[in-house]
């Protein structure tokens, strides 16, 4: 059952979708997409569980990918580009698996179609440690998680999803359901052999991070044949953030 999605919406121009990654939102993206809104009609998504959308109790790279085809359907968009970092490009890389000629153009930031080890268990499980009863102020959280997050860049992304109604602290991602999901999250669909996107693919990757590893292009190539795969210098698995410039440059040639 589809997740009716909250999205940002801005400009005008050809459709493209933008799929956020693991503990984001449509947020993470505004820089972006406002640059990308020059061009095009941007659709900013929150991912169920994630941002201002709606809770379940699943999450699946399916689940999402239809999610996101639905929301697009609704708004009368039949044929659309789609651009997804991390979770959110796993997620479009099925949308376009799935969706056929309805995707025409696919970015794919900083993710491979492939499993990965499960290390994003120990933010969730700090996350999940926080005794919200007795935070009152975004400084609390963010000392209580300092031993288990050292990263203050990492604790600064969590915390955003940190939010204050009536003086009680509480979390905006469903914790419980990516916790449950988190196998299905690191991995990646099971797919006939015979699977494979025909339409043009970029994949970009970040210099410094090791989510997109020559062993990975086999499985890049066989499932999307057109792709060609891009890196941004000196820039990790935020790379959009690290280096827009250089990132930007990439998307707009390719979309163009």
């Amino acid at each position: 059952m589809s997740v009716r999605l909250v999205a940002t919406e801005l400009g005008q121009g050809p459709p493209l979708a933008i799929l956020h990654g693991l503990f984001g939102s449509s947020r993470n993206w505004a820089t972006v997409a406002k640059r990308l809104a020059e061009r095009w009609r941007v659709i900013a998504f929150d991912l169920r569980n994630h941002g201002a959308s709606p809770w379940a109790d699943t999450m699946s790279y399916p689940e999402m990918a239809e999610d996101v085809r639905h929301a697009l359907a609704e708004r009368g968009i039949e044929r659309y580009a789609v651009l997804g970092h991390s979770m959110g490009g796993k997620a479009a890389m099925i949308l376009a698996l799935h969706g056929g000629a309805s995707v025409e153009r696919l970015v794919v930031v900083d993710i491979a179609p492939v499993p990965y080890r499960p290390h994003h268990l120990d933010l969730l499980q700090a996350m999940q440690a926080l005794n919200l009863s007795s935070v009152h102020r975004r400084g609390e959280a963010e000392a209580r998680l300092a031993a288990a997050i050292p990263d203050p860049g990492e604790r600064a992304f969590l915390l955003q999803n940190l939010v204050f109604a009536e003086g009680r602290a509480h979390w905006r991602i469903n914790l419980s359901a990516i916790g449950r999901a988190m196998p299905d999250l690191v991995g990646f669909p099971d797919l006939p052999r015979d699977a494979r996107y025909d339409g043009p693919a970029l994949f970009i990757a970040g210099s410094r991070s090791d989510y997109v590893l020559p062993e990975h292009e086999p499985a890049i190539r066989r499932l999307f044949p057109r792709s060609e795969i891009a890196h941004v210098e000196n820039a990790g698995h935020w790379l959009h953030v690290e280096q827009p410039g250089a990132f930007l440059a990439l998307v707009e040639r390719f979309l163009a």
